[in-house]
């Protein structure tokens, strides 16, 4: 397109009617589509995929927004880019959610089996999958939708059989029975990572257990008595002078009246407590490795829900923790129990259900992480390892590799990748692999499902078509260039894709990983449900648009750092998208039929347009470098500077001067640097504010047919004045110094007034003389000289700037009178000010008492106090001279 369709703005910026309709216009034109054009260097995002258990919040606004800054612009630059979006299925949260509306509608998964509980979850995801791609949309998210995909659909779904039946192959998969982290509300197994732990008020129960055919006891204490039940060993340290006569010796349980062993293992720590430990192997790790190392027998005492099971005896059916009521009642009564005491502990609780987690005794589907953690670790001391920004997370991602534990990859649920592997109704042989076995009325299929991170472990490669490695996606896109997440998903998730991606690509899934924080409240608290602190973007959206969440977001922290909300920010971003719409309107006014054939830089140029191109180019390599390196609050603070205080605030007030005069050389050539330097600054904003951008940029004189495709700025050589740039430092530091000057003395620029100006030389001099229309036009003098050679007047006001020095005649600019009477008034207020500190300070009684802080903060005021005192002395004296 050459010439603009209309050349004015609505008079008002109104980001709702900015932002109607331009993500259809773009999704129209497929411009997010990644086109796989061989002459272009292919770029690829995989977006973290959002869970379909409900709407996008904040943190995932921020995320995005950052993904989409850095495609956008990388698209701009000619890249092939592919951003591909998707959705998790999330199978804990999504199926405690469907489950939940079933319980609404007075039903449960059981009564409506697998199949159609299915059926509900999909319904469930469609829903959700709607809300995140209208909040997509809302954000302005340049996502190739044509390659969306979702962590249960086929090709996903057949990348994770693979997966699983090549870890088994290989030993790397294994099922047996150990304790796992068990949530008694959803009734399935948790990996360790999906335990929040918080400090607790609990209690230590001392108890008394009786050594058989001995009037001896054996002091032990526990925090949950419930699973004394469950005991099969006492243990004590094998260098424990006080235990050593009793190892091997049985002790009777009380309650239960079991016969138990006191074993000696080096795991007891001597100084804790008594020095001897209950061993409960089915329901404490701990004691489930001891278990195993004396073979003991292993008694679980509880239901999945949590209840007592027949093990318990007497106190079968009752929940465990009021089962630890009743037990703690008895063993009083019996005498056992002697002791209570308070004691703050940190108690496991589920991530997704907050339900206290239980140790629990299980069979389960295991991933023997020690050789994949390895591989991974090492990949990280190679040349192509992956790049952690900020780098300082690495040692995050380190710490939890080097500690790692085997994974507990099965989940008691419906809702996700069902194990690929099936039980012989009769041999009991397990056979693994992507189809059921030929005479499958032999065999059951496992019920449980994999653990969601499974699945979305291999997202960076799974989505792009493996295990087909000849897929056009993988080859051309993987591996991806960046991941953006924030820090609390480091193990969670990074760690999981790098050692599956090295494990079955034998690549690293990504060149960089972009860690940021969490958005915090105003005071900056987490966002959560319970404080009910929570910001919906999309409120945010509706109050400021789009496009002034995005450039708060970006640019309110530095990588790695947490975000703090405030709505006065965001109506601060607001007021910059403002500045930017009123500058272009008033631009666009004075382009009325000005076409893009019509720009011509080659007329002759004013300082003014000179040190616009000269900025813009420092500009354009600012926010390049700083956006290459995701330093978008720094490449923000430059395009804000650059347009809010030197295009807007100088330039387009020093543009009025020939667009409003008569030479209609020197008006093309003005419409031309204003049509050129507001092409090339929509550009670069547009990544940060699309819709506003885009809307001004499809009014400007411009080809192309939509800013998202437009090239993105370079440094242009010929258009940089270093010169130039020098002496409109010089020009605008003289204005200012004037304004100062009028200001001080309450003289408003309406009311003209005497300038001389002593340049320090004859270059200086002629410069000036050269600029002078600027200087008449922006200081509204009376008169102007500019010399070398000054008179400089007595009485005047002064100031200095780089190799020029300007002075005001107090003559004619203030009321002599006036404003020794008005000194006067001023001198007395600082007077009374300084003898009030000063009186306080001497009062030996206040700076003895008062604190530190508050004596200092005296001492400050009292130096302020002076320091004005002294000035206005100094300006009294100098006007009564």
């Amino acid at each position: 397109m050459s010439t603009n369709e209309q050349t004015s703005l609505p008079s008002k910026y109104n980001p709702e009617e900015v932002e109607k309709g331009r993500y259809q216009f773009w999704l129209e034109g497929k411009y997010f589509e990644a086109t796989g054009d061989p002459d272009k260097e292919p770029f690829s995002i995989v977006i973290p995929p959002p869970n379909v258990t409900g709407k996008l919040h904040l943190g995932h606004a921020w995320d995005t927004t950052m993904q989409d800054t850095i495609s956008r612009m990388k698209r701009m630059q000619g890249y092939d880019v592919l951003w591909l979006p998707g959705m998790d299925h999330a199978g804990i949260a999504t199926q405690a959610k469907v489950e939940a509306k079933l319980k609404e509608q007075g039903t449960n998964r059981y009564e409506l089996g697998r199949e159609k509980f299915l059926e509900k979850s999909w319904e469930w995801k469609e829903e959700y999958a709607d809300f995140i791609r209208s909040q997509w949309e809302k954000l302005g998210l340049g996502l190739d939708y044509s390659r969306e995909r979702f962590t249960l659909d086929e090709g996903l779904s057949d990348a994770v059989k693979e997966v699983f039946i090549k870890l088994y192959e290989k030993g790397l998969i294994y099922r047996g029975e150990y304790i796992i982290n068990w949530d008694p509300q959803t009734k399935t197994a948790l990996s360790d990572i999906e335990v929040i732990y918080e400090e607790v008020q609990g209690k230590f129960y001392h108890m008394r257990y009786p050594i058989k055919d001995s009037d001896e006891t054996i002091e032990i204490a526990t925090t949950r008595p419930e699973t004394m039940l469950g005991d099969t060993a006492v243990a004590v340290h094998p260098k424990d002078e006080r235990y050593k006569h009793l190892i091997g010796k049985k002790v009777v349980l009380p309650i239960v009246g079991r016969e138990i062993e006191i074993v000696a293992d080096d795991y007891v720590d001597m100084e804790f407590g008594s020095g001897a430990v209950k061993i409960t192997p089915a329901h404490d790790p701990n004691d489930f490795e001891i278990g195993n190392r004396h073979n003991l027998e292993r008694v679980l005492v509880m239901h999945e829900d949590g209840s007592m099971n027949e093990n318990a005896g007497k106190y079968q059916g009752l929940d465990r923790f009021e089962c630890r009521k009743q037990i703690v009642k008895d063993l009083q009564e019996q005498g056992v129990l002697f002791e209570i005491e308070d004691h703050i502990h940190q108690v496991g609780h589920s991530e997704r259900s907050g339900a206290v987690v239980e140790p629990y005794l299980s069979t389960q589907w295991f991933v023997k992480m020690e050789p994949l953690a390895k591989e991974a670790l090492d990949l990280q001391h190679e040349e192509g390892k992956v790049n952690f920004v900020p780098e300082r997370f690495e040692r995050t991602y380190f710490n939890w590799m080097e500690n790692i534990r085997d994974w507990c990859i099965s989940r008691q649920l419906w809702w996700g990748h069902r194990i690929p592997a099936w039980y012989h109704k009769e041999t009991k042989e397990i056979y693994v692999g992507k189809e059921a076995p030929a005479d499958i009325e032999n065999w059951e299929q496992d019920e449980d499902v994999l653990d969601t991170w499974f699945s979305s472990a291999l997202w960076p490669f799974s989505t792009m078509g493996w295990p087909n490695e000849e897929s056009a996606e993988f080859k051309r896109y993987f591996p991806t260039d960046v991941l953006v997440t924030g820090y609390d998903i480091i193990f969670f998730w990074v760690a999981r894709m790098i050692f599956q991606s090295k494990e079955f690509t034998g690549e690293k899934p990504f060149k960089d990983v972009l860690i940021h924080g969490l958005i915090r409240d105003a005071e900056g608290r987490k966002m959560s449900k319970s404080l009910g602190n929570g910001v919906d973007p999309m409120d945010v959206i509706e109050k400021y648009g789009a496009d002034s969440l995005r450039y708060f977001l970006l640019t309110g922290s530095t990588p790695g750092q947490d975000l703090r909300f405030h709505w006065e920010k965001v109506e601060s971003t607001w007021n910059f998208a403002n500045k930017v719409w009123n500058a272009s309107r008033f631009s666009l006014m004075n382009m009325e039929g000005f076409t893009y054939e019509d720009i011509d830089l080659t007329g002759e140029l004013t300082l003014a347009d000179k040190w616009i191109l000269t900025r813009l180019n420092e500009t354009i390599d600012h926010v390049t470098k700083n956006t290459a390196k995701y330093e978008f609050g720094e490449a923000g603070r430059h395009l804000y500077n650059f347009i809010w205080d030197e295009l807007c605030d100088w330039y387009i007030e020093m543009a009025k001067l020939p667009l409003y005069g008569d030479d209609e050389a020197k008006k093309n050539t003005t419409r031309s640097v204003l049509a050129h330097v507001l092409d090339q600054t929509m550009r670069m904003l547009h990544p940060y504010m699309p819709f506003i951008t885009e809307e001004i940029w499809q009014q400007l004189p411009h080809q192309g047919d939509s800013i998202t495709i437009a090239n993105w700025p370079v440094v242009e050589e010929k258009y940089h004045d270093e010169t130039a740039a020098a002496e409109m430092k010089r020009l605008v530091a003289i204005i200012k110094s004037v304004r100062n000057s009028r200001a001080e003395v309450d003289t408003p620029m309406s009311k003209q007034i005497q300038m001389l100006i002593q340049a320090e030389n004859e270059a200086v001099m002629q410069e000036l003389e050269g600029n002078r229309g600027y200087l008449e036009r922006f200081c509204n003098p009376s008169e102007l000289t500019i010399s070398v050679n000054l008179d400089v007047p007595e009485k005047a006001m002064a100031s200095v700037v780089t190799g020029a020095e300007i002075f005001l005649p107090l003559e004619g600019l203030i009321d002599f009178d006036k404003e020794i009477e008005r000194l006067e008034k001023e001198l007395t207020k600082w007077t009374k000010e300084v003898e009030r500190v000063q009186k306080k300070l001497s009062n030996q009684g206040f700076v003895s008492k008062a604190p530190a802080a508050v004596v200092e903060e005296e001492k400050q005021k009292e130096a302020d106090y002076l320091d004005k005192q002294a000035k206005v002395k100094a300006r009294l004296e100098e006007l009564k001279g």
